[in-house]
């Protein structure tokens, strides 16, 4: 099993001077620690249960850019794009400007968005829920159109484009798509038609492992329906629980779920602390024994 670290809070002692070397350096740490993939937020507000608003916030795209600069080897990405954020033609630039200078480590996470307060504080408009999945799938349209021979037109209920020219492009061919939630009817049967990647919320206690189990089940179920391979998409999870308290247990946890299937398993640092010694303990104690979960 793999490890992801998403980096979701910029709160930690004195933030207002050492934010940008404490995020420097715990990306660097991941990076030359056998993370494998890297994750901030894509909000412009922090979220209520992490502090809200009046904590710090970086930019998602602009941070990955950075950090595509000071790291090597770790994948990219937000966790994950809210769909409302960016207009879809000009998203797929940017995520492909981020695959061809990173060489080929990015990701687009993206989901149908959910945090009302951001955008009506900032002036962005926030269709109902069911507009918003409608927007995601044809982002996700447009996406795989930009990233195809194809330049011609889009055309479609929300986004109309005339030509999606993306040059250059990704430099794999494509950009790996994980879809955010873990929602049955659309979220994961979107998973299944274009998704490479699905994320799950996890945790320690049982509950949370039927969970996971359910929600493979209903992929697995779109999958078979839709004819796609349910093997060639990559399990990840975010678990909401503590590695470095017990790492045996964590350990002994995490082949409880990669026995469901996952494949990855993201792991987020504590607000207010200083994350530079989590993520060492994290690659010195449980990067080289997760590899072999």
């Amino acid at each position: 099993m793999d490890l992801g670290i998403h980096y979701f809070t910029f709160t930690h002692p004195e933030w207002e001077t050492t934010l940008t070397d404490r995020f420097t350096e715990t990306a660097q740490i991941a990076d030359e620690g056998g993370v494998n993939l890297l994750t901030v937020m894509d909000h412009w507000f922090q979220m209520l249960h992490a502090g809200g608003p009046f904590e710090p916030m970086l930019e998602g795209y602009t941070s990955l850019g950075y950090l595509a600069g000071v790291t090597k080897n770790v994948r990219l990405s937000l966790l994950v794009t809210g769909v409302t954020y960016r207009h879809p033609g000009l998203l797929a630039k940017t995520v492909t400007t981020l695959d061809v200078l990173s060489r080929g480590r990015a990701m687009l996470g993206i989901g149908a968005a959910w945090y009302d307060r951001e955008h009506a504080g900032l002036g962005v408009p926030f269709p109902p829920t069911a507009e918003r999945f409608e927007r995601l799938e044809e982002t996700l349209q447009i996406c795989r159109q930009m990233w195809s021979d194809n330049d011609g037109a889009f055309h479609g209920k929300h986004y109309q484009l005339e030509e999606t020219i993306c040059l250059p492009q990704p430099p794999r061919g494509t950009i790996p798509v994980m879809i955010g939630g873990g929602g049955e009817k659309k979220t994961l049967r979107m998973v299944a038609e274009y998704g490479q990647a699905c994320n799950l919320f996890g945790g320690p206690d049982d509950e949370s492992l039927a969970g996971v189990k359910h929600k493979l089940g209903v992929l697995r179920e779109h999958c078979e329906r839709l004819g796609t391979d349910y093997d060639a998409i990559e399990k990840t999870m975010a678990y909401q629980g503590d590695a470095l308290g017990d790492v045996d247990a964590f350990l002994t946890q995490m082949g409880r779920y990669k026995e469901l299937g996952i494949d990855l398993v993201t792991l987020m640092p504590t607000p207010y602390q200083n994350p530079v010694p989590w993520a060492t303990g994290l690659v010195e104690q449980v990067v080289p024994r997760l590899n072999e979960v």
